[in-house]
């Protein structure tokens, strides 16, 4: 496997990761007594006590490409805990080109409690694998992987445009290979978190919403009943209130994750106002709720996802949804 991080679970109880997403603040939004820090500052306090995490994983747009401030203010902030953190990057982190990443980089692995692994940067950076075990049983492993910015594609017309970008055939490549090694080491299942969300989940909101429901309208507690999903999606949740930013054609992943089995959930971030769970096609498919008012947001879905692993593997997933109106 390409990486040796390993977190280790107490049989005694359950391990649990807290997945944060879209932080992104700029330097001047980090100042101190900006109401925007405040907002993140206290809805990852919140969620941190909430929830008691093992393991903190931040799926992607950490700040704004450019603002070293900001990456430094976060990590700073995210440190203070003592709690072991896994990011990726991502449109907005790359939109700065190769080296501006990699700055950041360099910097977040020298934190004490960063996982944090550039991996061959062929694939991009930020491709790795962190390991959860129980008695030196491998029970669960998260591969996180870089989506990118933006890449150009020929739609069926024969024109040339661009879109949110995605997985590489080689990264798949790569995926198919650290699955095989987990599994060969009798890991129990995986989570694949990425930025830009793969492909199908434009299939799997295509199929799960009923075709009279108005999503615009659609509010989260509404979505906790079975009036808005068809017959065989009723444990599904969550809103959509934009459209999904993956890449428009068929990107291969979600081929790749059936064919080598063991993935049971991917998550993504990127679009700050969707966080529906649907399980399509055996894999449960997770837009992260969003983590506090960077860039853009709707107060209403702000919070963080949390994963409950026990010796069998992931248990269950929910949001962890943070009431921040008196801060507003």
């Amino acid at each position: 496997m390409s990486s040796n991080k390993t977190l280790h679970k107490c049989p005694e109880k359950d391990f649990i990761i807290l997945n944060l997403t879209d932080t992104q603040l700029s330097n001047e939004e980090w100042d101190e007594g900006h109401p925007n820090r405040q907002i993140l500052e206290y809805t990852i306090t919140e969620l941190i006590q909430r929830s008691n995490p093992d393991l903190i994983t931040i799926s992607g747009d950490i700040a704004w490409a450019g603002n070293d401030i900001a990456y430094d203010k976060f990590a700073d902030f995210i440190e203070s805990f003592h709690i072991p953190w896994a990011p990726i990057f991502g449109n907005h982190d790359n939109q700065g080109g190769s080296e501006l990443v990699d700055n950041v980089a360099t910097r977040y692995m020298k934190r004490p409690y960063c996982l944090f692994e550039k991996g061959d940067p062929v694939l991009g950076n930020g491709n790795y694998v962190v390991a959860i075990t129980e008695k030196d049983e491998l029970i669960t492993a998260l591969l996180l992987m870089d989506t990118h910015d933006r890449e150009k594609y020929v739609n069926v017309d024969g024109k040339e445009y661009e879109a949110w970008s995605k997985l590489t055939p080689a990264q798949i490549e790569w995926y198919k290979e650290q699955i095989s090694h987990l599994k060969e080491n009798g890991c129990k299942d995986a989570i694949l978190i990425t930025h830009i969300p793969i492909n199908a989940y434009r299939k799997a909101s295509a199929c799960a919403y009923k075709r009279d429901i108005n999503l615009k309208e659609l509010t989260p507690a509404q979505a906790l009943g079975d009036e808005c999903w068809e017959a065989d999606y009723k444990e599904s949740t969550g809103v959509q209130y934009e459209d999904i930013s993956s890449f428009p054609l068929d990107d291969g992943v979600f081929s790749a994750v059936k064919e080598m089995g063991l993935t049971t959930h991917i998550l993504a971030g990127h679009d700050h106002v969707n966080n529906w769970i649907i399980r399509y096609e055996g894999i449960q498919l997770i837009f992260a709720l969003n983590t506090g008012p960077g860039c853009y947001w709707n107060p209403v879905l702000n919070g963080g996802t949390v994963f409950r692993i026990t010796g069998d593997g992931v248990k269950d997933v929910h949001h962890e949804y943070v009431d921040v109106s008196h801060l507003l």
